[in-house]
């Protein structure tokens, strides 16, 4: 890559676009970076032909892309925004995806009155989940398990629904 932080911009922005960059140039990718900051989120889109190298399974390579871009283009006194790296809309539809199982496995929990485990899922991933349950008032939820197969588990607050 570059001869080291000192040849990156210093906003972070730019540092951003830089690294992203990079490291699209450097997979010899044909595609292109676009970076969109508001006050709380600095994100860069990658958009292009096959990305799947970039998002790896399940999104691991792009989960590990954007850790180090935090780093990289936040100074450690400037972490104010959430740094976030997407390619081709990979994010938004992992959400759904997300919160599909979600909705699958609170119905589930609903339906037999006993606590679901969800699918093995990194930090992030669940962050995802339980947030968009929380505030639900007939289930409750809490990771159990050590990485990399720790699970989200819904639990049901009442007795079973009648079937």
């Amino acid at each position: 890559m570059a001869d080291g932080p000192e040849s990156l911009p210093e906003e972070p922005a730019e540092r951003l676009r830089a690294l992203v960059t990079r490291i699209v140039e450097e997979l010899e990718l044909d595609a292109t970076v676009e970076i969109d900051e508001t006050e709380d989120e600095l994100k860069a889109t990658v958009n292009g032909e096959e990305l799947g190298l970039l998002i790896g399974k399940h999104g691991a390579t792009i989960d590990a892309l954007q850790h180090l871009a935090v780093r990289i283009a936040m100074p450690a006194g400037r972490r104010d925004k959430q740094v976030v790296i997407d390619a081709a809309g990979y994010r938004d539809r992992r959400e759904e995806a997300l919160q599909r199982s979600a909705d699958r496995a609170i119905a589930e929990a609903l339906r037999f009155g006993r606590p679901v485990e969800m699918e093995p899922m990194r930090a992030l991933e669940r962050k995802v989940v339980h947030l968009y349950v929380r505030d639900r008032p007939d289930i409750e939820t809490h990771s159990e398990g050590d990485e990399p197969d720790r699970r989200l588990v819904i639990t049901p607050l009442r007795p079973a629904r009648d079937s």
